[in-house]
């Protein structure tokens, strides 16, 4: 596939899934079902119907069922690079490290975390990112939760707030006209900006931290009609009886 024909998808399919206790015992919370599909499957066919050509999956807790799933017939067609965590899991950011080899013939790439499910317009956001001079962009939204990402007022990410801590990892103070916002589970990037950094397990928004020093990290703040973190089983059970009732 030519260079300019790759637009890629970077799923995070790697985690433990330790929220959803026992569903994810004996199976990586990626094949967990939400009416009568995988968060994986979900995931991709979203992904597919909007444009994306090509995947990379990064697997570490019951890595070997996401590669037997993936043998399915009705994968066989889609160009789809494994990104291999099984001996150490790389976190957040690492993952992006560790994976930045299958994304040497991409412009950009967008990173979704498997259990979010949403009808926010990423093709039309990873088109526009690709045209602009940012490094990155981190999807937001306001929503009620404690830990807060941190942009000023022309949206350059500045750090982390955990609100119950009153905790700040940017530089300096808050400020009066700073916006606190809540992180989406998607964000993009452009691969060249990742090269010089040692491959470690890291969080990302400690290298979007450091980025943020030289390059154009931004916010982009989303307002879509259904945005679901799947992370626990009454999530699970809201968003797959919301999603029934549009049916």
């Amino acid at each position: 596939m030519k260079q300019n024909n790759k637009i890629t998808a970077f799923i995070l399919a790697a985690g433990l899934g330790s929220r959803l206790k026992e569903l994810t015992i004996n199976k990586p919370k990626a094949l967990i079902e939400i009416n009568g599909r995988t968060l994986l499957e979900t995931a991709i066919d979203n992904l597919v119907n909007q444009g994306f050509n090509h995947f990379v999956i990064n697997i570490h807790h019951h890595a070997d069922k996401i590669i037997d799933f993936l043998k399915q017939e009705k994968f066989s067609k889609l160009d789809i690079d494994i990104s291999d965590e099984s001996d150490m899991l790389f976190d957040t950011g690492g993952a992006i490290l560790k994976a930045l080899p299958y994304f040497k013939n991409s412009k950009a790439v967008l990173i979704h975390n498997v259990d979010i499910i949403t009808d926010i317009n990423l093709k039309y956001i990873y088109e526009e990112f690709c045209i602009s001079e940012n490094a990155a962009i981190l999807l937001t939204q306001n929503r009620n939760n404690k830990r807060k990402l941190v942009f000023d007022i022309e949206d350059n990410f500045l750090g982390r707030y955990n609100m119950e801590t009153d905790k700040y990892d940017g530089y300096g103070a808050i400020k009066s006209n700073y916006k606190l916002l809540s992180f989406s589970g998607i964000h993009l990037i452009k691969p060249e900006y990742f090269n010089n950094f040692d491959l470690k397990p890291c969080y990302v928004f400690d290298l979007y931290k450091e980025l943020s020093r030289n390059y154009h990290v931004k916010s982009c703040f989303i307002q879509p009609q259904y945005w679901f973190d799947l992370g626990t089983q009454e999530q699970l059970k809201e968003a797959s009886s919301w999603l029934l009732s549009q049916k």
